[in-house]
């Protein structure tokens, strides 16, 4: 991990291993992984993370340990949904383990709100170093970058906007716009009909990406935590129009079965699937 004498020492960075993506003029498909989509571990279930071309990360659950140290020093941007620790657990891991090897600081966006969390409750210098001064204050590893609902950031042509969520925390979707084609991912939300209104303008939607946490059984749980049931989801993608085809996230282990079994007998209209590790979409 390193040591709080850190920020102290004028570490050398070696040599970047990677060149800035450049995008073709007119070629503007964009190619999503799923590195992680369980809400839980355990053997091959990966906490939410997914890799957009070789260089974004949104959301940085435990699923971003399956990628090399080469491919994480790759990774310039990550784009946070909230702070809960099965979205944000890799960030710290990575700019330690990764850092060193980069000419630039990986910038974390997010919302103020959600920023501050991670600045109070992890890089503290108590849960871990504070990569926002190390190795000074000019050269950082790490750098925060605040989001607006509905201000995009444009990379390279690829244009992501934060949707509305609906969360116990802090918390938004992602917009991914390849000018082509588009993604939506909810992130963890509940019932919220702000993010169908922003989701419904979009005219060149492609796929959906949606949670699904608790069976219906655990309807009672899901409504206290803010997450969706098969019940509610099937509710909420009433409000969807269009004919985006639906993935479903963020499924418990030990539930997943009887979850997908729901949502299929639930749900009319529409043929949801299950979201798979290593799943890739190009839009």
């Amino acid at each position: 991990m390193g040591t709080k004498n850190v920020p102290t020492l004028q570490l050398r960075r070696a040599a970047p291993l990677h060149l800035p993506l450049t995008r073709m003029k007119g070629n503007q498909t964009m190619k999503l992984r799923v590195l992680g989509c369980s809400g839980g571990i355990g053997g091959n279930l990966h906490t939410t993370s997914f890799l957009l071309d070789h260089d974004v990360l949104i959301d940085a659950g435990t699923g971003v340990g399956e990628l090399s140290l080469t491919e994480l020093s790759m990774i310039d941007h990550v784009f946070v949904t909230h702070a809960h620790l099965d979205h944000i657990a890799s960030i710290p891991f990575m700019v330690d383990s990764a850092g060193f090897m980069r000419d630039r600081p990986l910038t974390v966006y997010a919302g103020k709100e959600t920023l501050d969390i991670l600045r109070k409750h992890i890089f503290n210098w108590q849960i871990w170093p504070d990569f926002s001064g190390i190795p000074n204050d000019r050269q950082p590893f790490l750098r925060y970058q605040p989001l607006e609902l509905g201000e995009s950031i444009v990379l390279d042509g690829r244009r992501i906007t934060p949707v509305p969520a609906n969360h116990t925390v802090p918390a938004v979707g992602y917009h991914l716009d390849s000018g082509a084609a588009s993604l939506v991912f909810s992130g963890d939300t509940t019932i919220q009909d702000a993010l169908w209104e922003a989701v419904n303008k979009i005219s060149n939607l492609r796929y959906l990406i949606i949670e699904t946490a608790f069976s219906d059984g655990e309807r009672e749980l899901a409504v206290l935590s803010k997450h969706l049931c098969p019940a509610m989801l099937a509710d909420e993608l009433k409000k969807l129009r269009g004919d985006a085809e639906v993935f479903i996230t963020h499924l418990k282990p030990g539930e997943v079965e009887l979850t997908m079994q729901q949502i299929e007998s639930s749900v009319a209209g529409r043929s949801p699937k299950m979201l798979l590790n290593n799943q890739e979409f190009k839009f």
